[in-house]
């Protein structure tokens, strides 16, 4: 039987959407802004977007490959997304932007009905505002990495098992929240954390007994045989390629996918090694403007799970649970606890009505536009008046002087809306005056921020600046690539492998070089030139993945010259 207590009775759906129509058409809009107006940045998307261009033109796409080599970093769920969209709209620009929209789409509103179903109308919009307020959301709802698709998998699977768990027992719930667990397990290997929450509804139940629902052998199964369903989606034509082919590198791909990409990259990660400690400053500045109601958030949680509501205990025992699960591993990232973000949502939607009724809350959410728009008018006017600062960054990043200045009064115009905002709504109005300047700020983002600083951040000066030099006629090839390089060359781009050691790709490099040197050239950072190139004849283009990059002319190839191996090699 449900579990939880009865909430009042929710308006007809059709009265919801009414009522929604407008904040959703705001946070379309904020979400959409831009896209098409920029090309992939480092460091995550021009990976995927090169693996799922790989799929689209040589046909295969059971297993991602960067050049000639597979990828073994991720699954490819998140890359077929990029090239299944390309396919509808055969434009790069706005396909790989896509999945990530519609999923932050999705997200928002698997929160808004779960707060729906678990507390009332009244709080659905509570919840997805929160949501869409805090910077983490909205971060990732406007890059094509994986995190943002694998958090809107997570949260159906929660969505589905709490409605199954809370709400009634049908099975078919069970069947969805578990499919989509094993879904994202296969687009990103933590995609299991939703099971955990039956960690802490076994809890409730003890302390709420009630008749059992018996059959619970059979509810097990299906369970298990959904999750394997939701998983089989790769990894049944995985297993099959496998036992097909007796192909090495494939082997080698999934032992490395399978194992090192997941148990010891948990266990003993070799980077991005943090303190235990290390979640907490994530949340008090990417869960911004959220954070700041914790003072007040987790005193009223702590009552209710005395009280033992049942949908706190599920909802905030899911959230502890998955902060201990990535504390304990030495490796952290802040895209880690992702996840736990639209469950907190859920958690506090009951309660900000209230809170936004308190002054001191009024008066910390207008002091927070009012610092937003402090520090983007302070940014704004100093970088207007030739400030070192800004002078150095336009120079760093290879910022046009125009975009420079668009870029800068696009920063004022925001810190002006946030401190009219500020004005304008006062009191608990506050809520709204934070959701509208967030939507302003992820506008401003897509559609002024990120094209001033495309050019540079892309990649796509800097290799245009390869084309003029070596001509229509010239080839390129790479050493120690990387892949907006390849994305931006505008021409095939020869490589030698991506993770193969350096000398390794220079043996192959210079001897494909020599077949052709007055009209064949090598692309590299300074690090991995090595002793067989005349730099006199070389040349330094640019700074960009903190790498100084050289030209190399065919012909500043020394020949018969061996390259030993590197003493520091990330290839």
């Amino acid at each position: 039987m449900p579990i939880a207590p009865a909430v009042p009775s929710p308006s007809p759906p059709s009265s919801r959407f009414r009522r929604l129509l407008l904040p959703a058409l705001l946070v379309l809009l904020a979400l959409a802004a831009g896209i098409g107006l920029r090309e992939p940045s480092p460091p995550d998307e021009p990976r995927f977007v090169l693996a799922a261009k790989t799929m689209v033109e040589g046909g295969d796409w059971l297993v991602p490959r960067r050049g000639r080599e597979f990828y073994a970093e991720k699954p490819p769920v998140f890359m077929w997304m990029q090239a299944a969209s390309w396919t509808l709209l055969r434009d790069w620009r706005v396909a790989f932007l896509l999945p990530s929209l519609l999923a932050a789409l999705a997200t928002l509103w698997l929160v808004q009905d779960a707060a729906w179903r678990l507390w009332g109308t009244r709080h659905a919009p509570w919840a997805a505002g929160a949501l869409f307020a805090c910077l983490q959301f909205g971060l990732q709802a406007k890059r094509a990495q994986i995190d943002m698709v694998l958090v809107a998998l997570t949260t159906l699977s929660l969505w589905a098992l709490l409605r199954y768990l809370l709400e009634s027992r049908e099975r078919r719930w069970l069947a969805l929240g578990m499919f989509a667990a094993g879904l994202g397990t296969v687009t990103k290997g933590v995609g299991f954390l939703p099971v955990l929450v039956l960690l802490p509804w076994l809890w409730a139940r003890r302390q709420r007994p009630g008749p059992s629902g018996g059959h619970a052998a059979a509810e097990a199964a299906l369970a298990l045989a959904a999750f394997i369903a939701g998983s089989a989606v790769w990894l049944a034509p995985l297993g099959i390629a496998l036992l097909r082919q007796s192909d090495p590198a494939l082997q080698a791909y999934a032992r490395e996918l399978l194992f090192r990409q997941t148990g010891t990259r948990y266990v003993n990660a070799w980077h991005h090694v943090q303190p235990a400690w290390y979640y907490a400053q994530t949340i008090m500045t990417l869960w911004l403007p959220g954070a700041l109601l914790l003072p007040w958030l987790l005193p009223a949680w702590w009552r209710r799970l005395r009280r033992g509501d049942p949908r706190h205990m599920l909802l905030l025992g899911w959230v502890a649970l998955v902060l201990l699960f990535f504390s304990l591993s030495p490796g952290k990232r802040e895209v880690y606890v992702f996840p736990a973000l639209p469950a907190g949502c859920l958690a506090a939607a009951p309660l900000l009505p209230a809170l936004f009724r308190r002054a001191g809350v009024q008066w910390l959410m207008t002091g927070w536009l009012l610092l937003c728009g402090a520090v983007l008018l302070g940014a704004a006017a100093s970088g207007l008046s030739a400030a070192a600062w800004a002078t150095h960054l336009g120079e760093r990043r290879g910022i046009a002087a125009a975009d420079m200045r668009t870029l800068l009064w696009a920063l004022g115009a925001l810190g002006t809306a946030a401190w009219g905002l500020a004005a304008a709504l006062r009191g608990r109005r506050v809520a709204f005056a934070l959701v509208v300047f967030v939507a302003l700020l992820w506008t401003s983002y897509g559609l002024a921020l990120a094209p001033a600083l495309d050019d540079s951040s892309s990649g796509r000066a800097l290799m245009r600046e390869v084309s003029a030099e070596i001509g229509a006629q010239g080839e390129l090839g790479a050493i120690a690539w990387r892949e907006q390089h390849m994305l931006q060359a505008g021409r095939p781009m020869h490589e030698f492998g991506f993770r193969r050691p350096w000398h390794l790709q220079w043996r192959d490099a210079a001897a494909w070089v020599a077949q052709a040197p007055d009209r064949r050239w090598l692309w590299l950072p300074e690090r991995a030139l090595g002793p067989c190139v005349d730099r006199g004849q070389a040349r330094m283009l640019g700074h960009a993945s903190r790498e100084d990059w050289w030209l190399v002319p065919g012909t500043a190839i020394q020949p018969r010259c061996s390259v030993p191996a590197f003493a520091r090699d990330d290839g």
